[in-house]
């Protein structure tokens, strides 16, 4: 079954609310293909080997976290962004992509599909002040060490996150904040809260000071790696309710 494009992006818009969010990129329908959509390709970053693999498998449309036109970026269509540009426009391929929108989805979002897959109770978003903010917080379902949560991160995200052990004693973790992707910065709402610990994606040199002198555990757990899930919960929604095809496509990227 194929469905007119125009039913996609409002469905996508409908779930995630854009216009809720002020990003760093245009969310939505950010290059137009196919006026029909009958088979979705998702992935993380609207690279070029995702590019390739939606063409090898006859993709109408891709939705992606990562698309492009980011703020400060350069307009000019050359190099890179040029050949991915054109491989979608050779090929009537539709791009949709959601940054912030998909991060915060209380449901389908990437911090929530992280505290699902990772057994983390939600309490809360870590800054209730800013509309913006897609930080999550709350409580692990069963108290670990530092040790045990990282063997668990591992497991279920099939990467081995960086720990740094910023605690004073041995006492367990049992409340936690995370939001994934470049999001290290954000520990300092987790200190504020008083947490035991906080994940993200990525690390910077001054994190491992700030949960050692804070006496936090930091996971940073890679940001590839922790988002992962949120397009591929939103491509199936979107899937069922439009009867289409959908196949996630994991570009492999170790940061």
């Amino acid at each position: 079954m194929s469905i007119e494009l125009s039913q996609l992006v409002t469905a996508a818009d409908q779930l995630l609310e854009p216009k809720q969010w002020q990003d760093y990129c245009p969310n939505g329908l950010q290059i137009q293909g196919n006026n029909r959509v009958k088979r979705l390709v998702s992935g993380v970053t609207a690279c070029q080997a995702l590019l390739d693999e939606a063409v090898a498998i006859e993709a109408d449309a891709i939705l992606v976290h990562h698309g492009y036109f980011w703020k400060g970026e350069t307009p000019e269509l050359v190099g890179s962004k040029y050949t991915r540009i054109k491989t979608l426009l050779d090929n009537d391929i539709s791009l949709l992509a959601y940054h912030l929108p998909l991060d915060g989805h209380n449901i389908y979002g990437n911090n929530a599909q992280l505290a699902k897959l990772l057994d983390f109770e939600t309490v809360g978003k870590l800054d209730d002040e800013d509309p913006n903010n897609v930080g999550f917080y709350g409580r692990l379902k069963q108290p670990q060490s530092g040790a045990e949560l990282t063997s668990l991160i591992e497991r279920r995200l099939n990467r081995r996150p960086l720990h740094v052990d910023g605690s004073s004693s041995n006492t367990l973790i049992e409340t936690i904040g995370w939001c994934s992707g470049g999001a290290q910065s954000m520990i300092d709402l987790a200190i504020d809260r008083g947490l035991d610990a906080y994940l993200t994606g990525e690390v910077s040199e001054q994190t491992f000071h700030q949960a050692r002198e804070a006496g936090i555990h930091f996971f940073a757990a890679g940001h590839h790696a922790t988002e992962r899930y949120g397009v591929q919960a939103v491509g199936k929604y979107l899937a069922d309710a439009l009867c289409i095809e959908h196949r996630f496509v994991d570009i492999d990227n170790p940061v």
